[in-house]
């Protein structure tokens, strides 16, 4: 067994032998003191033993080849953004998945007998809305009328279902409704303008 440090002591309270932090210093001072010096001088040149290296130019990216697509009917990007900037979502959507997912859709023209987003008529654009969330709706504006539960204008919620004969939109809060409207036209926010609608929820 090795005899204890001059600066260990065994009578600590937790057990623990004591340290002379001090006479740690000084050995440790001591020692510095008796490490050789080593100096350079301030002429002294550096040099690193690796190989040459030598730069390449890249060669130039070959230019991409733009193929312009032939002109369609559908409507063009920068006319969706345009109807978008015009035509902004109100507060409600943010609270709605089903006009969330409607909202991606203004712009989109009207289509009759259409129910993909290349064109959508009214009963088909609700369909595919719908359908996004799981939900299956007929595809006429008569089967929409019994889908669901009929709620007055005051308990109607973002995302239900406003129908009257021959035309069918959604709801989409204070006084507003998405829907595609008619020949000409896009899918849009606007006022609620049927005189009497009725006010479906599924769920």
């Amino acid at each position: 067994m090795g005899a204890t440090p001059a600066f260990a002591s065994s009578d600590s309270a937790v057990g623990y032998p004591s340290v002379d932090t001090a006479a740690l210093a000084a050995q440790v001072q001591a020692q510095l003191e008796l490490a050789p010096v080593v100096t350079a001088p301030a002429t002294a040149q550096w040099t690193l033993d690796v190989d040459s290296v030598t730069a390449v130019k890249p060669a130039a990216p070959a230019k991409p080849v733009v193929v312009k697509a032939a002109a369609t009917a559908k409507t063009s990007r920068s006319a969706v953004r345009v109807a978008v900037a015009n035509n902004p979502a109100p507060p409600t959507v943010a609270g709605s998945v089903i006009l969330q997912i409607a909202a991606r859709y203004v712009g989109t023209p009207y289509l009759s007998g259409g129910n993909t987003p290349a064109g959508f008529d009214c009963s088909g654009f609700v369909q595919y809305v719908y359908a996004q969330v799981g939900i299956s709706l007929p595809r006429t504006t008569t089967g929409d009328r019994y889908v669901g539960t009929v709620v007055s204008a005051a308990d109607a919620l973002p995302g239900d279902i406003i129908w009257t004969a021959g035309h069918v939109a959604i709801y989409a809060g204070d006084g507003m409704e998405i829907d595609s409207p008619r020949p000409g036209k896009t899918i849009q926010f606007r006022a609620i303008w049927q005189s009497s609608p009725l006010y479906i929820r599924v769920s």
